[in-house]
């Protein structure tokens, strides 16, 4: 979406992320921990923001971003994230990839 920002303030290290089908607080608490990508090599918990640019370096056309979702934005189930490097504003509107693991549910046991 954009970075956080105030009223006369910008904040380039945290990022605003919109994930589909997450509309409450309750339910972007799930995504808290989960690594963002973007476009790239599933790895770690991570989010990641891959694209594509102008050379190749090491025969790779895609490069990416790595970061992680730290807490929520808001009562719509926006996301805060924050990522090695800050996030160009050229992609605001991009697609982002939210890695499901570290998943808080493989550690709990039923009943």
């Amino acid at each position: 979406m954009s970075h956080r920002r105030g009223k006369r303030t910008m904040h380039p290290n945290v990022t605003l992320l919109k994930i589909e089908g997450v509309e409450t607080t309750k339910d972007a608490q799930f995504y808290l921990g989960k690594v963002c990508a973007n476009r790239c090599a599933l790895t770690c918990q991570r989010v990641a923001y891959i694209y594509k640019p102008a050379t190749q370096v090491r025969g790779s056309k895609y490069r990416v971003i790595w970061g992680r979702v730290t807490r929520t934005h808001g009562n719509s189930g926006v996301v805060r994230s924050k990522f090695r490097s800050n996030i160009p504003p050229a992609a605001f509107g991009a697609s982002v990839r939210v890695l499901l693991y570290p998943s808080n549910s493989m550690y709990t046991l039923g009943d």
